[in-house]
């Protein structure tokens, strides 16, 4: 679970995105196409073009960090 503090907005990127990107191209995908400051404090919801992953971006007081969830069967999997 991700401790959001209340206040962050959370911002989905529409269509596909290339989940080879890692931190620095998701980063800079912000940037550029939703003319962000990735370290603002938001939350950045992607998903690849099979819809079965999505990637969120989150800077924090601390640091970035990239959450990764794959889904299966249409619900997120979770450890057992």
């Amino acid at each position: 679970m991700i401790p959001i503090p209340p206040g962050v907005r959370v911002w989905i990127a529409t269509g596909h995105t290339d989940m080879r990107k890692g931190m620095p191209g998701l980063a800079l995908q912000v940037q550029e196409g939703l003319k962000r400051d990735p370290h603002g404090g938001d939350l950045y919801v992607f998903r690849g073009r099979r819809g079965d992953l999505c990637k969120i971006l989150w800077h924090d007081d601390l640091g970035m960090s990239l959450y990764a969830k794959r889904l299966e069967r249409g619900r997120f999997s979770t450890s057992r």
